[in-house]
């Protein structure tokens, strides 16, 4: 941590707090923020692992813009990368080509090729929103129309009228209904918890056999077994759920998924927006369970979050200029020269050395840290984690009833930055998934170093017992 950080001072007076407070309530909506508090932090400045308010005072931020600046706040060498293209190209048409957009594709596309064992081609868009509308148009395309698509319970995509509509929470699209597509949710073997008595691959299997059993026979609504053919497109699936808690399968379920997919011509869609690019040791998340996905949509971190960029990667037969012609999608800002040198810059940068082995490390270590605590604290009831995607579950004292409300405390208490430890204060920035709103899901900064994994644990501790005694 920079310990000498200044904040740049602005040209002119500086608004108060209260002033900016006051404009915000009047002039901005409040559709595109969050708002868990009624008054949210302003922050001032950021570097490495931290963010900074007003006073200087540090909070350690363990979900780093939900996992879209991977590698810290001001790297040096990206935020060097973005500067060397404002000087040279930040701007063109998408009618015209630049080196960065056909090399990070190229690099995307060999990579996966070699991963994977399929050809395939690179499309690209801006917030991972936008490549999921994307996705579905390029599977749609693919299957003949068909809108149809299987998604998971606790499944998040997004926010856009498609997005919403395989993104299991209802209350993104109560308002709004559908627009095209419909998902059937099937059940994510959530295992902490699942029906008792069963292992994590136990779990897993039982839950691919309710799946399968859809195909049985023709009266389970998804299957002709006369001519064949599904109804349903496309499994949308995140390999490790996001906003669903950051839950973990086990490694036999999507090789067992996978296989009853293939039986039945249905399309597989990995969704790597939140856990892509190294959050769990490898660049794609999907690498762990051993499969090939048809499409992977990407987005967030690649481009360290200092410039929109998305994308998805497909086989060669679902997106060759035959099939997914010139102008299927467009967005003016698609491949746009800032986002695909700063993207081109992070993938050189961590295939210079094992980075993921150095993420798996530092996973463990936080692992086991968050072991000790669960041992400590009857409120967590399940900790896990695979490379730095991390759960700590608030629960009761029983340690397994959902508790919202203790982790809603725990948040707020974090922001007031009054934790102490070695005589300075500091504050501590959490993000709340989860089924039931009461999962800290931790994505801290990959680039973290063993001195700020042990200070989280220790504000970790420091609020659980201050959560135990109020």
């Amino acid at each position: 941590m920079r310990s000498n950080l200044k904040l740049a001072k602005p040209a002119v007076p500086a608004l108060s707090e209260d002033e900016l407070r006051h404009l915000e309530e009047t002039y901005c909506s409040h559709g595109d923020t969050v708002h868990y508090t009624d008054k949210p932090k302003f922050f001032s400045g950021c570097e490495g692992s931290f963010v900074y308010d007003a006073t200087e005072t540090p909070f350690l931020d363990l979900q780093m813009w939900y996992s879209a600046v991977n590698f810290g706040y001001r790297n040096e060498r990206l935020n060097a990368a973005a500067h060397r293209q404002l000087d040279c190209l930040p701007q063109v048409a998408s009618q015209y080509l630049h080196r960065e957009k056909v090399e990070l594709a190229a690099l995307i596309a060999r990579d996966a090729e070699e991963k994977f064992g399929h050809k395939g081609r690179v499309h690209f868009n801006v917030g991972g929103s936008q490549a999921i509308e994307d996705s579905l148009k390029l599977v749609r395309n693919y299957t003949g129309g068909k809108s149809l698509m299987f998604a998971f319970e606790g499944g998040y995509h997004g926010r856009t009228l498609g997005a919403t509509s395989i993104t299991s929470s209802y209350r993104y699209r109560r308002r709004y209904g559908h627009f095209g597509e419909r998902a059937q949710f099937i059940e994510f073997p959530y295992h902490f918890r699942g029906p008792k008595g069963m292992s994590k691959e136990e779990y897993g299997h039982a839950c691919v056999q309710k799946f399968a059993r859809l195909f049985e026979s023709e009266y389970n609504g998804v299957w002709d077994p006369k001519a064949g053919k599904s109804e349903y497109a496309a499994f949308y699936i995140e390999p490790i759920q996001g906003t669903g808690g950051y839950v973990i399968p086990p490694m036999n379920f999507f090789k067992e998924l996978k296989k009853v997919l293939d039986d039945h011509g249905i399309l597989l869609v990995v969704d790597e927006i939140q856990m892509g690019v190294y959050r769990t040791g490898k660049l794609w998340s999907i690498e762990h369970f051993g499969v090939s996905p048809d499409v992977l949509v990407f987005g967030k971190a690649i481009t360290n979050g200092l410039n929109p960029l998305s994308g998805i990667w497909a086989r060669e037969e679902m997106i060759n200029p035959t099939i997914f012609p010139p102008g299927s999608t467009h967005s003016t800002f698609a491949s746009n020269p800032m986002g695909t040198a700063v993207a081109l810059e992070t993938l050189r940068m961590v295939g210079e050395t094992d980075f993921g082995a150095g993420v798996m490390e530092k996973g463990a270590r936080f692992l086991d840290g968050l072991k000790d605590l669960q041992s400590r604290h009857a409120i967590v009831g399940e900790v896990d984690g695979l490379g730095l995607a991390l759960r700590m579950e608030i629960c009761k004292s029983d340690s397994y009833t959902p508790d919202k409300a203790t982790l809603d405390w725990m948040s707020d208490e974090g922001m007031k930055g009054d934790l102490l430890v070695d005589g300075r204060k500091y504050g501590l920035v959490l993000d709340v998934g989860g089924y039931h709103k009461n999962v800290i899901t931790l994505a801290p900064n990959l680039m973290i170093s063993h001195a700020e994994i042990d200070l989280a644990l220790v504000l970790l501790d420091q609020l659980l017992t201050r959560a135990e005694r109020r």
